[in-house]
């Protein structure tokens, strides 16, 4: 399994919103910030919109904030809305397994291990956890000469 650009773009893009929390944040901040272009910003955002994760602030000063807390949102949620299933293989994304060779299929038992991993970690983290994160690499940094 492989998080698309994407997906990355999406964690960035939320990440941002959960360090300013209480403040509206502009797409064109984020988009130089993060070297990412606003217009694959926007698409991005549009789906994070449309699911509610996000809201927007209209007329001068506008932008976007979360909708919730950022310890309400794991990764694994937003990961979903951008990236659609996590499985490792097809026949895991169905809520049941119509593959007609999962009774006998000897590596299904390892796709399965590798799927309840991933969920295991990106569901377990949240948004501020993130934040946590960030704020921790960004002390260190200052003390660096």
């Amino acid at each position: 399994m492989k998080i698309s650009t994407k997906g990355r773009y999406a964690l960035r893009l939320m990440l941002e919103l959960a360090l300013e929390e209480e403040q509206v944040v502009k797409l064109k901040d984020v988009a130089e910030r993060q070297g990412i272009s606003v217009k694959y910003l926007e698409q991005i955002i549009s789906v994070l919109q449309k699911c509610g994760y996000v809201k927007s602030m209209r007329g001068p000063g506008g932008g976007y904030k979360l909708s919730k807390r950022p310890e309400e949102y794991t990764v694994g949620m937003i990961l979903r809305q951008i990236e659609g299933s996590l499985a490792p293989v097809a026949c895991l994304e169905e809520e049941v397994n119509s593959c007609e060779r999962s009774s006998s299929c000897v590596t299904l038992r390892l796709w399965q291990m590798i799927y309840d991993a991933i969920n295991g970690v990106v569901d377990k983290v949240t948004l501020a956890d993130l934040v946590e994160w960030e704020r921790e690499i960004q002390g260190n940094m200052d003390y660096v000469i």
